[in-house]
């Protein structure tokens, strides 16, 4: 099991996107988790509570979205705590993603050293 203090959970559907983030993530030593939609992602983070340190969410996916798997994750008290970083193509849905109590929500194309400041601070 991953340690929860290097582990990402990526959840977007573009397999571009996870494979991009995920290649970054690694070469700074963290250890990467995916899944491509909301429900899959709930599924992984129930299997293993402790082993993130934040959660990289888009918010536009097939199955569950953003929105639903973030108020899901919320009601589940051994998942609640966990740090989210919303990731968007749209800028609007990023400014009304802070409504989720998520720690920053940033626009595609992403600025990763803003990106990497924001996760190191969290993991």
């Amino acid at each position: 099991m991953p340690e929860a203090q290097h582990s990402v959970l990526i959840v977007d559907d573009e397999p571009d996107i996870r494979d991009s983030l995920t290649a970054v993530l690694e070469a700074e030593g963290y250890t990467v988790m995916e899944a491509e939609h909301g429900e899959e992602a709930l599924r992984r983070l129930r299997a293993s509570p402790d082993a993130i340190c934040i959660i990289l969410l888009d918010l536009y996916m097939p199955t569950m979205n953003g929105w639903t798997f973030r108020n899901q994750q919320l009601s589940d008290p051994s998942l609640a705590s966990i740090p989210v970083i919303v990731i968007t193509a749209d800028a609007a849905a990023a400014r009304k993603a802070r409504q989720l109590g998520v720690i920053g929500a940033m626009t595609k194309p992403l600025d990763l050293d803003q990106l990497l400041q924001l996760i190191a601070a969290h993991c």
